[in-house]
C-alpha cells in the first residue's frame, strides 16, 4: 500500500497519516526526516543536500528525488508506505512516477483531506503554544483552563510566527499555486481519494481506513 498526502498547511494530513502508519504498519515518510536522517550519517547524498541547506537553497528536485527513492528502497517499506510532504510540485509528482516505474511500482493512493481556505485560517491562527514546556493547545477546539496560560506549567502561551494569519494565508497562496495541481494529476491517473478535514479526525481516519481497505480488498 503505497500512499500520498495531499491537502493545504492545516488541513490535518499529517495527523491522519500518523494513524494510518499505526493502523497498517507502514512507515510515515517525510522529506524532512530523509534529509536530516541522511546529513547525520553523513551519506553521499546527505552531504549533497547539506551543501545547499548551508547556503540557505533549496535542494534541487533531482537530488530530493535520488533521497526519497533510496529511502524507499529500505526494507521497512517492502509493504508499502506514507509519503507526507512530497511530491510538493508536478514536476516532482512526474519524476516520482517515472522513477517508481523503472521499479515496477507505482503509487496506489493520493490522499487529499479538503478544508477551506478560511477554515484552515481560523484553524492555524487559533494554535497556541507554550515557549517552556512546547504544550499544544487552540483557543476554540482545546484552549487552556485559563486564557493565555499554560496547564502544565503555567508560562504564557504564544503563537507561533507560522500561525500568524498573513503568514497562513502566504502559504496557501504558495500550496495553491504549485501544490494543488497534484489533486488533478492523481484524479487523472486514478488514484485520489478526498476525505472532508473539517469532520471530527477519529471520522475522518475511519473513512480512510474504510477506503483503503475496500480497495486493497478489490
Amino acid at each position: 500500500m503505497k500512499i500520498i498526502m495531499l491537502g493545504a498547511p492545516g488541513a490535518g494530513k499529517g495527523t491522519q497519516a500518523k494513524f494510518i502508519s499505526e493502523k497498517f504498519g507502514i512507515p510515515q515518510i517525510s522529506t524532512g526526516d530523509i534529509f536530516r536522517a541522511n546529513i547525520k550519517n553523513q551519506t553521499e547524498l546527505g552531504k549533497k543536500a547539506k551543501s545547499y541547506m548551508d547556503q540557505g537553497l533549496l535542494v534541487p528536485d533531482e537530488l530530493t528525488l535520488d533521497l526519497v527513492t533510496d529511502r524507499l528502497s529500505k526494507d521497512d517499506c517492502k509493504n508499502g508506505y506514507i509519503l507526507d510532504g512530497f511530491p510538493r510540485t508536478l514536476n516532482q509528482a512526474n519524476a516520482l512516477t517515472d522513477a517508481l516505474m523503472k521499479q515496477g511500482t507505482s503509487i496506489d493512493y493520493a490522499i487529499d483531506i479538503e478544508v477551506k481556505d478560511e477554515d484552515i485560517i481560523r484553524r492555524m491562527s487559533g494554535r497556541r503554544v507554550c515557549p517552556k514546556c512546547g504544550a499544544t493547545y487552540h483557543v476554540q477546539y482545546n484552549p487552556p483552563k485559563n486564557d493565555g496560560i499554560c496547564d502544565v506549567c503555567g508560562a504564557e502561551l504564544m503563537i507561533r510566527a507560522d500561525d500568524q494569519p498573513e503568514t497562513v494565508k502566504k502559504r496557501l497562496e504558495v500550496y495553491h499555486k504549485q501544490t494543488q495541481p497534484l489533486i488533478e494529476y492523481y484524479q487523472e491517473a486514478g488514484s485520489l481519494r478526498t476525505f472532508d478535514g473539517m469532520k471530527p479526525m477519529e471520522e475522518v481516519f475511519s473513512e480512510i481506513c474504510d477506503e483503503l481497505t475496500k480497495m486493497d480488498e478489490a
